[in-house]
């Protein structure tokens, strides 16, 4: 996928990918209004809650996401100019099966080797959402699979890895951990991991509703990364509703 972004192609991808969502809100609210017609008038203040409550929330997705995709400073990374790569060093971006980060990180960081993993299952990312995703888009020149439990990468080897919106698909905490434990072993002693993610807190609820508890919480990530071995040595918000963690080795000399 070594393609420029287009203008608004996060707010694309979201109704490409998720577009069955949309029809059954757009049926509902049709619903609602021809229902209205036929209900005594008692209950039609019920109808019309109801129906304006799913378009709000469906309005205000999409337009806060918009915001997130297209319009913030997210894909710009501009926290990265606080990173300094050298000529030489070897950079990991790892992805969940849809890749939106690598030609914006090889633009970047044009002085680093970047090497691109997808840990895609389709055992276990079954959501209709990922597979239209990797259907509508070519991978990375030279993506290499990964195996979440059995990381190919070798020790002290990595300067900087990339994670973006990828690790809370790993859903099993036993999983996760041991999956970050690895990649803590195949970093540099300097080395760092840049992990970017919602999170399950409440501007993440006002926008996706019932949708942000395929978010993890801000807790869950600290117990992960400390059970990992890796202490989060900064974080930046690029948007009120995103963070980016920069974990470092938490002291361990492996």
């Amino acid at each position: 996928m070594e393609r420029e972004r287009k203008p608004f192609e996060g707010l694309t991808n979201i109704l490409k990918f998720n577009w069955h969502y949309y029809v059954l809100a757009t049926l509902f609210v049709i619903a609602t209004v021809v229902l209205v017609k036929f209900l005594p008038s008692q209950y039609t203040i019920y109808l019309y809650i109801s129906g304006l409550l799913v378009s709000a929330t469906v309005l205000i997705s999409l337009i806060v996401s918009c915001y997130i995709y297209d319009v913030s400073e997210l894909y710009q990374f501009t926290w990265l100019s606080n990173y300094k790569a050298s000529a030489g060093q070897t950079i990991a971006n790892i992805h969940a099966g849809f890749d939106e980060t690598s030609y914006i990180l090889s633009k970047k960081l044009p002085e680093t080797k970047l090497l691109v993993f997808d840990f895609f299952d389709p055992e276990k990312h079954t959501e209709i959402s990922i597979q239209r995703a990797r259907n509508a888009y070519l991978p990375y020149a030279g993506t290499i699979k990964m195996n979440t439990l059995s990381v190919a990468l070798e020790r002290k080897s990595i300067d900087a890895i990339f994670l973006t919106f990828a690790a809370h698909e790993i859903r099993i905490d036993e999983e996760r951990v041991a999956f970050f434990e690895q990649l803590k072993n195949s970093l540099t002693d300097s080395g760092k991991i840049f992990v970017t993610e919602h999170l399950r807190d409440f501007p993440n609820f006002l926008v996706y509703n019932i949708g942000f508890f395929h978010f993890l919480s801000r807790s869950t990530w600290n117990r992960t990364f400390k059970n990992a071995g890796l202490q989060i040595g900064s974080s930046v918000k690029a948007t009120p509703f995103t963070t980016t963690f920069i974990l470092e080795k938490n002291g361990d000399p492996s």
